[in-house]
């Protein structure tokens, strides 16, 4: 009998494409419930930051959590993938981390002579990518195919991605030692940046107490299947955008391109991004259609962390990213009529 051994297993069948007519408004709205409910039993007192977790899972995005040690970016994508059942990778990125390290590499084999890929850390549908911004940017470059077409090629060979699909990326701000600033192109690959903060001193007194005796994540159980995450985003992807929005959407991303304080706006994957965003947000909120609100609800956490400003622009007028945002909102306000068609 011939030797099997070195025989490369057959690759999986590829799933079934996600149907929205697969689950309803109440459906969609209980599993969506249930997640929160999930994740918001480890993190105590961020309802933002769950919710935009939330968000970039159903609208086929990545994120990116910004802030300093300590105050639960790790717990928070943990959180998350112990609340889906699917396959979890946790990658630590370090000064020393390779490219093969993530994405896997091919070994030679010299009985058969013949190449096997082995797949690496980036093969699973939820990747949690800590202290993304420690590592070198040739290792933080491994992840922009991987991120924006869901595969990763590995000599001259292209390798599909588990469906879904989500990177959860934590970094330390830049002040902080031993910290690589992400490229441009890297951030923009993520769909939204949310800063954890502080507790408050209520929730931070019920960490003390809730975590003196057990680890809170090993409480969590699976609420949804992967299957079923994919028909959520099917359901979220059904959202009606009427042309009036999607105009709008797009007025505010030229602005950031125009505005004199803004050397680099927002690129059209960021506009694509805040309109994807912006349908799962309308579906949280029972809505089969977007509104304006919205666009701007989620155009900080969308825009914010891809736009690059004129060089002394904060250092002489103290303004910050959301300070840039927030004038831009009130200058297209001025000048562009807000729809009120919806449907």
């Amino acid at each position: 009998m011939p030797d099997e051994s070195h025989i490369p297993p057959r690759p999986p069948l590829p799933p079934p494409p996600a149907d929205p007519a697969a689950i309803t408004a109440e459906t969609f709205a209980r599993t969506t419930d249930a997640i929160v409910t999930s994740v918001t039993r480890v993190i105590d007192g961020k309802p933002d930051a769950v919710r935009a977790a939330l968000v970039c899972m159903l609208a086929e995005g990545h994120l990116l959590i910004e802030d300093v040690p300590g105050v639960g970016k790790t717990m928070l994508a943990r959180a998350l993938a112990a609340s889906v059942e699917a396959t979890v990778r946790r990658i630590q990125f370090t000064p020393d981390l390779l490219p093969g390290d993530v994405t896997g590499v091919s070994v030679f084999h010299p009985v058969d002579r013949e190449f096997e890929f082995k797949p690496g850390a980036i093969f699973a549908h939820i990747v949690i990518a800590d202290e993304i911004n420690r590592s070198s940017p040739k290792t933080q470059s491994a992840l922009l195919e991987a991120m924006e077409e869901q595969q990763v090629t590995v000599d001259g060979r292209s390798h599909a991605l588990p469906d879904p699909f989500l990177v959860v990326a934590t970094q330390n701000p830049l002040e902080m030692e031993g910290t690589y600033a992400l490229p441009e192109a890297q951030r923009d690959r993520f769909m939204m940046r949310v800063s954890m903060g502080y507790p408050d001193a209520e929730n931070e007194a019920l960490m003390l107490r809730q975590r003196d005796a057990r680890n809170p994540l090993d409480a969590v159980t699976p609420v949804a299947s992967s299957a079923r995450v994919r028909d959520l985003i099917a359901w979220a992807r059904s959202v009606h955008v009427s042309p009036a929005v999607e105009e709008y959407a797009v007025s505010l991303a030229r602005a950031t391109r125009q505005h004199p304080d803004l050397r680099l706006g927002a690129s059209p994957r960021a506009t694509l991004q805040l309109v994807r965003a912006a349908k799962v947000w309308a579906a949280l909120d029972g809505r089969e259609f977007v509104i304006p609100d919205d666009v701007v609800l989620l155009l900080e956490p969308v825009f914010a962390h891809r736009l690059i400003a004129s060089r002394g622009t904060h250092a002489l007028r103290g303004r910050s990213g959301a300070d840039t945002i927030a004038t831009i909102l009130r200058s297209i306000a001025a000048s562009v009529r807000v729809p009120l068609a919806t449907r």
